[in-house]
């Protein structure tokens, strides 16, 4: 397996491409199309070579049937504005309409299938159950790419199964965010800091437990924050919480202490007494939360501190916001970490933003994906990567078939 010229020349050949277009649509508006701009370039490539396109892709959750909700017409129309050709559109997966647009495919022509997950066969967890459908979306295929970070911690049909059916290739976008992970976990260049965010600190535990062998600072923010101040015996009044954490966090805190890794908690936090844009907030120190309001994000103080532990990093991974950014009243921490990332970047830093939430963030926020080193397309198979897990769909890939 190699990159996609070890496919040789794809001239007239059909290549079924795994993207990742899981985009937030708003009714069928999107909202981000950020992962539609990060897949067009291997899509693109194999265009102008002259292959058959067949891009297959999901979109949210359906559980295994058809959901028009869910649907990736809405993608349609932009994936072909990006890609300045059109883009025919089969209604279903591996089905009639499947078969018939491919088989309409002249070289260089580019097709999108409908919603991978509208099939049960491609999450099942069983491997004979994953086989009937790999084999159909194997059918339509001459060879496979797989472009879909997002994805690839996953063992699915259209990640993984068809990868040991098909001559295989490494898309640009995947090759890209594991360079990235490489230069985030073998030997990065110091001082090399981490923030992360989000709600729930239980997602994040593996990766702090993996993290504290090779970051020199952990910045904690967001929802999770609020289980490390318990942690040490602080009020965090009707902060999100998570009781069964609250002993590991302990413990990262005391091993911190004995191996030097700096792990950094806001000193103050904005609180509110709803989860409300126009809810009543005040600003307090972050060991004096009332006990009738909830944290909801870093306050002043701490998005200044979060910015001086930067200011001298070499490289920074960040995933999860500081606060819920998406009320205006608390996006500020998230809006001076970015600003701070940005800062850090423009002095030669390596800055990674770990997808997900993080990247719909920066967006919003009125920042542009060049001001940063790197904006991951899958937040989930970022932190599983920093966490030492194998990701599925990357070694299937490495493998001799």
């Amino acid at each position: 397996m190699g990159d996609l010229s070890s496919l040789g020349d794809v001239r007239g050949k059909r290549v079924l491409v795994r993207s990742d277009l899981n985009v937030p649509l708003d009714g069928t508006t999107i909202t981000d199309d950020g992962r539609i701009r990060a897949s067009v370039p291997t899509i693109s490539a194999l265009a102008e070579a002259g292959a058959r396109v067949i891009v297959c892709a999901h979109l949210g959750r359906p559980k295994g049937a058809p959901e028009d909700k869910y649907s990736l017409a809405p993608v349609v129309g932009r994936l072909s504005e990006l890609l300045g050709r059109p883009v025919a559109f089969a209604t279903d997966t591996v089905g009639e309409s499947a078969r018939a647009t491919v088989d309409s495919l002249e070289d260089g022509d580019v097709a999108l299938l409908e919603n991978l997950r509208f099939n049960a066969g491609e999450t099942a967890k069983v491997d004979e159950e994953r086989a009937e459908f790999a084999d159909a979306l194997a059918a339509l295929a001459d060879a496979y790419v797989s472009d879909g970070f997002g994805v690839v911690h996953r063992k699915q049909a259209s990640v993984y199964d068809v990868a040991t059916r098909l001559p295989s290739a490494m898309g640009g976008l995947v090759a890209t965010e594991v360079d990235v992970l490489k230069r985030l976990t073998v030997d990065p260049e110091r001082p090399y800091a981490v923030v992360l965010g989000g709600a729930k600190v239980a997602d994040k535990l593996a990766v702090i437990d993996n993290l504290m062998n090779t970051a020199d600072r952990l910045l904690i923010g967001g929802g999770m924050l609020f289980t490390f101040l318990a942690a040490q015996g602080h009020e965090i009044g009707k902060s999100l919480f998570d009781a069964d954490s609250v002993d590991a966090c302990r413990d990262y805190l005391r091993r911190a202490q004995e191996t030097g890794v700096e792990i950094v908690l806001p000193v103050d936090v904005i609180c509110g007494r709803e989860f409300s844009a126009d809810t009543e907030t005040v600003t307090v120190a972050a060991d004096a939360i009332p006990a009738d309001m909830m944290g909801l994000d870093i306050g002043p103080a701490s998005a200044q501190l979060y910015a001086d532990k930067l200011a001298d990093t070499r490289t920074v991974f960040w995933n999860g916001p500081m606060g819920a950014f998406e009320m205006a009243p608390f996006a500020e921490g998230t809006r001076r970490l970015a600003q701070a990332m940005v800062d850090v970047t423009a002095k030669g830093a390596l800055t990674v933003v770990g997808g997900g939430d993080s990247a719909a963030a920066v967006r919003q926020l009125g920042f542009e994906d060049s001001q940063f080193g790197h904006i991951s397309t899958g937040g989930g198979a970022s932190l599983e990567y920093l966490e030492g897990k194998e990701l599925p769909g990357i070694a299937i890939l490495t493998k001799e078939h």
